[in-house]
């Protein structure tokens, strides 16, 4: 490479780099929405088990004097799996916030009104919601408190409400079981003590503007209150037909499972992707073994799909570090990041170069790439490229930024032109192969490699429709608990798609796909068989034909016999040249 290229594939790799480390954000969200005009806002999704807490605050929410009757606020709702939204699908049209939350029936969900005028946050929950445990603030939960803090002083005017809903139709609560200020917004019997609570909402000015701030925490104190919670901003202004609100604010969001930053759907990551990576090291010592040992000619593809093992073993390596430092921290470590970051760029696009030569036939079937081939490269690589920058920008963002979708969009995009476009070299493969067969003197050669490029093509699109499109379902199907389920299938996938390419692509001359069986041959050649003498560049082409009716043990099973020693590929090539002397 000259040196003249060196500067700008550096400063390319930094931006990358820095571009990667600046998006990578952990549990502990802190989302700053600017100029937004989103009807709603997807904050955070996660997965608690019992004994987990989720903290919330808002701030600095910007309003503009005089739109203080406009309706903001939040919506917490609580599923058992990661499929769609139903509140989200049935109000698409129309801010949830306007109605009463008893008349929502698609499951538990909390509604935080903001009260711009009284300067409160109003609290109420749907009658699915069997149990919450709702505070002013962190301190207030059971399980972080002190140890040495006494059951009078934990039980002051801390906590907003902790009754069960089995209670509520026969209990009205008093002044005290709420925050100082707190007041019924609800009457009638059929009202419920979660529906009478309110927050408080601080309120500050300055010559322009004024911000408003509250905040407010959820303990999961049992098995009935786990579920993978949604929380939503939502803004009903800009449901009005021609009409945007502008939203201004930032979030603080932290989550926790028992001392635990991973959601309950991401615990076992770090264990799996450390036993994947070793897995994959070790399969990848084999290859070494194997090519080592092997008395047959060895290709330079061979050594790229070793490179290629590693890559995704020290990728895993360090997503498992990673993790590790999230589940403990709360956020990255950035060192271990970029390690991450710059092993996955290089994995997936080795991954792409691989394929594409193997489906190519490069020195399989020839040893330089035709020029429809070249220009494949320059865009299939950039390509993949591009899409492993918005896969780690995707996983390692906030999905309330207003970039997330963008990302997102692009990456089922770009990932689904890379798919596409690593099949079309096996297809040209094939399709040269089935002209050669039926042209030249290597048709039984040509016939068994073409079944084996069939056989490519099936396994990458089962590889692309498992890993894109099954483990899609499957995420968003299985339990919340089980959200790591479509990680592991998917490296499982990717593994035995490993193991059957090396498989059927290592490097042997007597190759079964390579040798020859009497049914598999044209009906033009009944009259003999090829016996394919050896497997080299210099004489792939030579065969000898054979009659049937000559008796031969190997005319009898029906199948010939690959001679590929070196010693016999001297003797042919040394009588070859004797024979063009003579002449």
């Amino acid at each position: 490479m000259s040196r003249t290229w060196t500067g700008p594939l550096r400063s390319a790799a930094a931006l990358i780099v820095a571009l990667l480390v600046s998006a990578a954000v952990a549990r502990r969200h802190h989302l700053e929405v600017r100029d937004d005009f989103r009807r709603y806002i997807l904050l955070s999704t996660f997965g608690f088990y019992a004994g987990g807490v989720l903290d919330v605050r808002v701030s600095h929410f910007r309003v503009d004097p005089g739109t203080e009757e406009n309706m903001f606020g939040l919506s917490l709702d609580k599923t058992m799996s990661d499929s769609m939204n139903p509140y989200l699908d049935s109000h698409q049209d129309k801010c949830i916030l306007t109605e009463p939350v008893a008349v929502q029936s698609n499951g538990p969900i909390v509604f935080f009104k903001m009260d711009l005028k009284q300067n409160v946050v109003h609290v109420s929950c749907s009658k699915d919601w069997q149990n919450i445990h709702l505070y002013k603030d962190r301190s207030g939960v059971p399980a972080l408190r002190s140890k040495r803090q006494s059951f009078a002083e934990a039980s002051d005017s801390k906590m907003v409400y902790m009754q069960r809903r089995r209670r509520a139709a026969y209990h009205v609560p008093e002044s005290d079981d709420f925050a100082p200020g707190a007041a019924a917004i609800d009457g009638g019997s059929a009202a419920t003590v979660c529906s009478k609570l309110t927050l408080p909402l601080e309120v500050k000015a300055d010559d322009m503007f004024k911000y408003y701030s509250f905040n407010f925490a959820i303990y999961v104190a049992t098995k009935q209150e786990e579920g993978l919670y949604n929380l939503y901003f939502h803004s009903c202004p800009n449901y009005a037909p021609n009409s945007l609100y502008e939203l201004n604010f930032n979030v603080d969001i932290e989550e926790k499972n028992s001392g635990n930053y991973l959601s309950a759907g991401e615990m076992p990551l770090p264990a799996l992707y450390f036993m994947m990576s070793v897995l994959f090291f070790l399969s990848g010592l084999f290859w070494v073994f194997i090519l080592r040992k092997s008395k047959h000619p060895l290709f330079k593809i061979h050594y790229l799909m070793g490179v290629l093992v590693f890559l995704k073993s020290l990728s895993l390596m360090f997503h498992a570090i990673n993790f590790h430092f999230i589940e403990v921290q709360g956020e990255h470590v950035e060192a271990w990041a970029i390690l991450y970051y710059i092993t996955h760029l290089l994995k997936g696009a080795v991954l792409i170069i691989t394929i594409v030569l193997i489906g190519t036939g490069w020195t399989f079937i020839k040893h330089i790439l035709a020029d429809k081939d070249k220009k494949l490269f320059m865009i299939v690589i950039p390509l993949q490229v591009l899409a492993n920058v918005a896969e780690i920008i995707i996983a390692e963002s906030d999905e309330g930024d207003k970039e997330y979708g963008t990302w997102r969009n692009i990456f089922m995009l770009v990932d689904l032109l890379c798919c596409g476009a690593i099949l079309f070299p096996v297809v040209w493969s094939i399709r040269h192969l089935q002209e050669a067969a039926g042209t030249d003197g290597k048709a039984a050669i040509n016939l068994r490699k073409l079944k084996l490029f069939r056989q490519f093509y099936i396994m990458i699109v089962c590889y692309i429709y498992f890993t894109r499109i099954i483990v899609i379902l499957l995420k968003i199907t299985v339990a919340f608990q089980y959200a790591w389920l479509d990680e592991m299938f998917k490296e499982m996938a990717t593994y035995v798609f490993f193991v059957l390419t090396g498989y059927k692509f290592r490097p042997v001359s007597q190759h079964p796909y390579f040798s020859l069986h009497g049914e598999d041959l044209d009906d033009d050649d009944d009259d003999g068989e090829v016996e394919i003498l050896t497997q080299s560049g210099l004489s792939e082409g030579i065969s000898k034909i054979t009659n049937r009716s000559q008796p031969s043990a190997n005319a009898a099973s029906g199948t010939t016999m690959v001679e590929s020693h070196e010693e016999e590929r001297e003797n042919l090539i040394s009588k070859r040249e004797s024979s063009h002397e003579y002449d």
